[in-house]
């Protein structure tokens, strides 16, 4: 194994093993692709080359923009800042619903039509005013090399990294990875093997790992997404499943996001989530005793706004991604009963809002 230094197209990687019969095996997820001299990995973005791994679109992006921290989504981390958001192509899943298709199931190296450098990326972040970058829009965990030296630089100037990902990576990897991040929001698509296998192409093993590894052996600050998906994962039977083991194993700390789905990518005839089983999911996991439970993809300012654990009121409400009322001290209590919510907090400096800022990254 090997890293260091290399051209954008052809970066060295560390987690990778050769075979007797002259393949190179990827050791970054649980796919274990095994590799012929030349060829690409499921993601797209490694592949074997002089027997070993690497990566092919480090330094390259999707494009970039500042979005508000809300849509990763964090609502715990930092509320109100915004964050540098930027992807690269390919993924490690296969995902039939996948809403960001075009960027995350690209088999052209021409999506990446955006070139930054970790230094590049840190300087634009401080100079827009960003307090966190956010490896998004396709999983990390595929370019991670890249998205480790991006969050070292910005370490250096103060600028917290946050990952967005379906959290399918392999131990060893998913120690590197996460020891270089401040939060994450991890992905997790159902809570059941047959919906992983049938669905996205993986498996729920690994991912239900990175959680506990998350909870249990780091300080990353996470939250979870589940996407409901009509007929497919939103029974009452499995999110009760669901909200039972995130309890017993998770805490109820954790804040859990239950999104709609809408029909895109290989599921354009599933229709889209009714509102009423996104609240009725919701009111499952509170009834669980989950503290923070939250809707997305619709409207609705009450599932979408944080309560107090300790004394049941509003302390932060939101309305699509913009912040109102702000009742927490910078410190994270509770300014009605003196609770003190988990999560990540400092002074409250305002709302970024609904805003979305494309920008240019040069030299």
């Amino acid at each position: 194994m090997e890293t260091g230094s290399g051209s954008a197209d052809s970066w060295p990687t560390e987690f990778w093993h050769q075979l007797d019969d002259g393949r190179v095996v990827c050791d970054v997820c649980p796919r274990h692709c095994r590799l012929r001299e030349g060829k690409r990995g499921a993601c797209f973005v490694r592949m074997a080359e002089h027997g070993r791994i690497v990566l092919t679109s480090y330094g390259r992006s999707s494009g970039f923009c500042i979005d508000p921290i809300e849509k990763k989504p964090l609502n715990h981390f930092y509320p109100g800042s915004s964050v540098l958001s930027f992807g690269t192509a390919g993924c490690n899943l296969g995902c039939k619903f996948c809403q960001n298709w075009s960027i995350s199931k690209s088999r052209e190296i021409d999506t990446l039509g955006a070139t930054a450098m970790p230094e590049q990326i840190a300087r634009a972040a401080k100079a827009s005013g960003c307090d966190s970058i956010a490896f998004t829009y396709n999983d990390p965990v595929i370019f991670m090399e890249y998205a480790m030296d991006c969050a070292q630089a910005c370490h250096a100037l103060g600028i917290h990294s946050v990952a967005v990902s379906a959290g399918y990576i392999c131990d060893a990897p998913r120690q590197a990875f996460y020891r270089q991040m401040d939060a994450a929001n991890i992905d997790l698509k159902a809570f059941t093997e047959h919906f992983y296998h049938k669905i996205c192409s993986g498996h729920l093993a690994p991912v239900l790992d990175t959680l506990l590894y998350l909870r249990h052996e780091t300080r990353v600050w996470f939250e979870i997404t589940t996407l409901l998906i009509p007929g497919e994962n939103d029974s009452p039977a499995e999110i009760a499943a669901m909200c039972r083991w995130l309890m017993d194993n998770l805490g109820p700390d954790v804040p859990l996001h239950f999104s709609a789905f809408h029909p895109d990518f290989k599921m354009m005839d599933t229709p889209p989530t009714p509102p009423a089983t996104v609240l009725q999911a919701r009111r499952i996991a509170l009834e669980a005793g989950l503290h923070y439970v939250y809707v997305g993809n619709m409207f609705d300012e009450a599932g979408d706004s944080t309560y107090c654990p300790g004394c049941g009121q509003r302390v932060i409400s939101r309305n699509w991604y913009a912040l109102g009322d702000y009742d927490l001290t910078e410190t994270g209590c509770c300014k009605h009963c003196g609770f003190h919510l988990a999560g990540r907090f400092t002074a409250y400096q305002g709302s970024f809002g609904r805003r979305r800022i494309p920008i240019q990254i040069h030299a």
